[in-house]
């Protein structure tokens, strides 16, 4: 998708109990659970620069920034038209005077320079990447979901290199979120050996018994500290949100890190 999207292409939900307004395709690639959950996921006191990799439209980004209003936030997107979206949201949420937009491919050291993407500037980095193995997962008709939804070759490879690009724009010491599949935390794991520790991996489960659907990760550069398993996070009960889960999908609550 390289062409601006019209009024009639795009939806205008809103987010965090209304106080999100989020201009969005209608059909492709929609934010939801994911990106709120990973906007929560940071401490809320946080102050410094943030970068919300693989951004979108800005979702987690925009969540990220509107509860810490200290922050400045940039929003890194390869896709042209949902990056003109990210810069539209943040002038409708009023988040314009600290964030702004790169159009850059992450895993391009040469595009992220073109974008101004400067190694070891960013204080925090949140990012979704894409998920699904090509090999493995079957292949979205919309262009736009596909890249937002789909490795971009089999195999580990695109993770370990999303997860090292993302840690090279961490200052020392600088704290990094993902939000990933279980399935993944072997090579998660590997492609952060070296570089980040004190990674703590909170699982995340639609109900009570079932399997872990999705995992957030937190690790700290250049840190030495073990490695942790926090206690889950459950989002539903009978088919209604938890307590928590229903306080963070409204902007109310961050994710219980221990």
């Amino acid at each position: 998708m390289h062409k601006s999207l019209t009024d009639c292409d795009t939806t205008t939900d809103q987010f965090l109990g209304g106080s999100l307004s989020l201009r969005q395709p209608r059909k492709g690639h929609r934010s939801g659970t994911d990106a709120i959950l990973l906007a929560a996921a940071p401490p809320p006191d946080f102050s410094g620069h943030a970068l919300d990799l693989g951004a979108g439209v800005g979702a987690a980004g925009l969540a990220l920034a509107l509860k810490r209003p200290a922050l400045t936030i940039g929003l890194v997107e390869i896709d042209e038209a949902a990056a003109q979206l990210a810069a539209e949201n943040l002038r409708t949420n009023r988040i314009d005077d600290r964030g702004m937009v790169h159009h850059a491919d992450l895993l391009s050291l040469s595009s992220r320079r073109g974008a101004n993407l400067l190694n070891g500037a960013a204080d925090l980095v949140i990012t979704n990447p894409p998920y699904y193995d090509p090999a493995r997962s079957r292949m979205p008709e919309n262009a736009a979901r596909r890249q937002a939804a789909m490795m971009e070759e089999s195999g580990p490879r695109p993770l370990e290199r999303w997860i090292v690009a993302s840690l090279s724009l961490l200052a020392p010491h600088g704290l990094f979120f993902m939000i990933h599949r279980p399935e993944m935390l072997a090579t998660i794991l590997g492609a952060c050996s070296g570089r980040a520790g004190a990674i703590t991996i909170l699982p995340v489960h639609s109900g009570a018994n079932s399997y872990a659907k999705r995992i957030l990760i937190r690790a700290r550069k250049g840190s030495r500290a073990p490695f942790s398993i926090a206690p889950p996070l459950i989002l539903q009960n009978e088919g209604h949100f938890t307590e928590i889960a229903d306080a963070i999908h409204r902007g109310e609550a961050f994710i219980p890190w221990p």
